[in-house]
């Protein structure tokens, strides 16, 4: 109910310094000991050998240097990730780079992987006191050159192996020149190959095994799904995260910020998030699990990329414009239809 009173003013504001001022004041609520301190149990899911309180996870992005891991668990999530996190520090690109488009409840970005380094992650996530299920998100540094980026692929899993719950790797942002070729057949197959290889080192090096994700687009061709599906299938991947925002606009050309350059997302990409997830648990048979993002403004809207394939889902852009209400809303849905199914 607060947040509904207060968003009209913050959206008066800029949306990347509303952003920071947002997850500062909650972090401030959490060392008051104003907020909860534990996940929604409702609806437990067992994937990738994890196993989830609740079905409602935080995408990637939202809290890129893993400052914030310990408030944000406060609002329900049964798992949060965090990233995407880069070998070295990077900027980002120039600001502006993150715009709303109300009318449409939509978000553009284009931050570039704007983050303090996987060593600075990693400092954080050690602080943190958060104990549930983390992911952590990692990319290519923007000046590693595409020939190179199974490096720096390389470089985060080995890094944040020990302290993640599971890895994703981000080969969708539209954000970081040429990253999603990454996702094409000859590329992916190499670094699918490396990565897998690597995983299966460091689970015995650690003693541990760390399920990998994949984070795909949704701005592919069938074929281009079907091809995925297949290499994920071939080199055992863990899970698969569909979808990042999308290149498209699907209607808010038209809107104040709808052409500005970035990733949309938000209500625009629900049917297409949807679409993509279809497709992605015909060819995978339930082989591999999915995790539903893109365009969950309601409960509902979880409900129905769950009911297209996916294990579990992950809000951002609807946290924005719904707030925390959001999370209890829609694990609470996810409950009650998990009754009744089981």
């Amino acid at each position: 109910m607060i947040y509904n009173l207060l968003r009209p003013l913050l959206f008066m504001l800029d949306a990347e310094k509303v952003h920071t001022l947002t997850l500062d004041a909650l972090g401030l609520l959490k060392k008051a000991s104003l907020l909860p301190s534990c996940a929604i149990q409702c609806a437990p899911v067992h994937i990738m050998g994890l196993d989830f309180p609740n079905p409602v996870g935080l995408a990637a992005g939202l809290d890129k240097n893993g400052a914030y891991i310990d408030a944000l668990a406060s609002l329900g999530f049964g798992f949060i990730e965090v990233g995407t996190v880069t070998p070295r520090p990077q900027a980002g690109n120039p600001r502006p780079r993150l715009f709303r488009i109300p009318r449409a409840k939509a978000i553009i970005n284009r931050m570039g992987f704007n983050n303090a380094g996987v060593d600075k992650l990693i400092e954080n996530v050690q602080q943190s006191g958060y104990r549930g299920i983390l992911g952590i998100n990692i990319g290519k540094n923007a000046d590693t050159p595409l020939q190179n980026a199974v490096d720096d692929y390389l470089i985060g899993l080995r890094k944040v192996y020990p302290y993640a719950s599971y890895v994703t790797v981000n080969i969708s942002s539209p954000n970081t020149k040429q990253l999603r070729q990454l996702q094409n057949e000859i590329e992916l197959e190499q670094l699918l190959s490396a990565l897998k290889t690597e995983q299966t080192r460091l689970s015995d090096q650690h003693g541990r095994y760390t399920p990998l994700a994949v984070k795909i687009a949704p701005d592919l061709e069938p074929e281009q799904i079907a091809a995925i599906a297949s290499l994920l299938l071939k080199h055992r991947m863990d899970a698969v995260i569909a979808t990042n925002t999308t290149i498209a606009r699907y209607g808010t050309e038209h809107l104040p910020y709808g052409d500005e350059q970035g990733g949309l997302s938000g209500a625009p990409l629900t049917v297409r998030s949807n679409a993509v997830i279809r497709q992605l648990a015909d060819h995978l048979q339930q082989a591999i699990p999915i995790i539903g993002a893109g365009g969950i403004m309601s409960a509902p809207d979880a409900q129905a990329k769950i009911d297209a394939g996916a294990s579990l889902v992950q809000v951002y852009s609807g946290l924005i414009y719904r707030g925390p209400n959001l999370v209890t809303e829609t694990v609470s849905l996810l409950c009650a239809r998990s009754t009744d199914n089981g």
